[in-house]
């Protein structure tokens, strides 16, 4: 077990942000919200996997909706209180800590509100290694736990329960009450034991996100630009795709979901290339030249080219300088259960998925990138 203060979430937002893959919320109105209530309840204990206790019953509260519309409609922190409340009388007792759903900005921190306010710990673990766009689309959904009981809560104090088997069927309601909730609404789903959590989520995800922050937030200590790239993606067990400016964005908000298109003209050793990216709230295909180099479920991450900073998909700038980088996802997410859930094709795209690994060497021996 350690304590969490307000360096350690600064650090976990940054990491979130860039495993988020472009999604999972904003992370300054995450991190500024889970500062706060650090600052006004104090740290959080952060429990390892092997601490958490079998019978330990764990929770995951998070955000749902269009992440573009969070920046605009922040939660007043009100909805947690009343969200865990509903819970425990629906249970009959209190869970016993809770766990971030996905990595992603405000999703990352949402734990950290409610285990400061309510005097709860975090496990470092979660259910996607990443972020996703729907509810089924965890590790413990794939495993067979039931999402449900689901509660969701807005800004004005309405509060709606969900309670099916199905996990498409929680997703499609929670995903409708959300879009009458203004596109964004705060949930609380995923309720399990310290066992199961354990067996079925991705474990230490905290502690990754925590190891890329602080790199991020020492970059000065690199003797170059090129060589503090290198340990990030060393960090992350990633690549670098391509490296380019941003030349257009196309972007719509509908069915509680941000969808986009970008496109990108590559400079310094990428110049002539031209790259397109397509998005669901999360990044879901990069190509290059018309070649695919990297799909769902690996994971598809922008950084600024100066600052190694994550670069999220509601803060997409035209000009913006950015590093593509290819993740390798979790091995849950590589079984053809996994790839059938959250793979290309789940997603309407006519491709097939090859790891990210494979996708890039191809792409380099057909001189599509370096």
């Amino acid at each position: 077990m350690r304590q969490i203060g307000v360096e350690e979430l600064r650090d976990i937002a940054t990491g979130a942000a860039l495993m988020g893959a472009g999604g999972g919320g904003n992370p300054e109105v995450g991190k500024l919200m889970a500062i706060a209530a650090v600052r006004e309840h104090g740290p959080v204990s952060l429990l390892d996997p092997s601490e958490v206790p079998d019978d330990f019953l764990v929770t995951s509260p998070s955000g749902i909706g269009a992440p573009a519309v969070g920046l605009e409609k922040f939660p007043n922190g009100s909805e947690f209180e009343l969200m865990m409340n509903k819970l425990r009388e629906i249970l009959g007792r209190d869970v016993d800590a809770v766990f971030p759903i996905e990595a992603g900005g405000i999703n990352s921190m949402i734990p950290f509100i409610v285990g400061a306010k309510l005097g709860l710990p975090v496990v470092d673990a979660d259910g996607m290694g990443r972020a996703f766009p729907e509810l089924q689309m965890s590790t413990l959904a794939l495993a067979g736990h039931r999402i449900c009981p689901l509660i969701l809560a807005d800004e004005k104090g309405n509060l709606v329960q969900i309670d099916v088997d199905s996990p498409h069927d929680a997703e499609k309601f929670a995903r409708a009450v959300t879009v009458e909730m203004g596109a964004t609404s705060q949930s609380v789903s995923d309720t399990t034991t310290g066992d199961a959590l354990r067996n079925d989520g991705v474990l230490g995800i905290i502690t990754k996100c925590q190891k890329i922050g602080h790199l991020i937030r020492h970059l000065g200590d690199y003797p170059t630009p090129a060589s503090a790239l290198a340990a990030l993606l060393d960090v992350t067990n990633g690549q670098r795709m391509f490296t380019a400016k941003i030349t257009d964005i196309k972007h719509v908000t509908k069915s509680g979901f941000n969808f986009g298109t970008v496109l990108f003209s590559g400079i310094d050793g990428d110049s002539g290339r031209m790259g397109q990216l397509e998005f669901q709230n999360e990044n879901i295909v990069f190509s290059v030249s018309g070649t695919v180099v990297a799909t769902a479920p690996d994971l598809i991450t922008l950084i600024d080219t100066e600052t190694l900073d994550p670069v999220t998909n509601e803060e997409l700038r035209y000009g913006k300088r950015v590093h593509v980088l290819g993740l390798p996802a979790d091995d849950k997410w590589r079984t053809p259960a996994g790839i059938e859930c959250v793979g290309p094709r789940y997603f309407k795209y006519d491709i097939d998925y090859q790891p990210v690994e494979e996708l890039v060497a191809e792409a380099q021996k057909k001189g599509v990138i370096d």
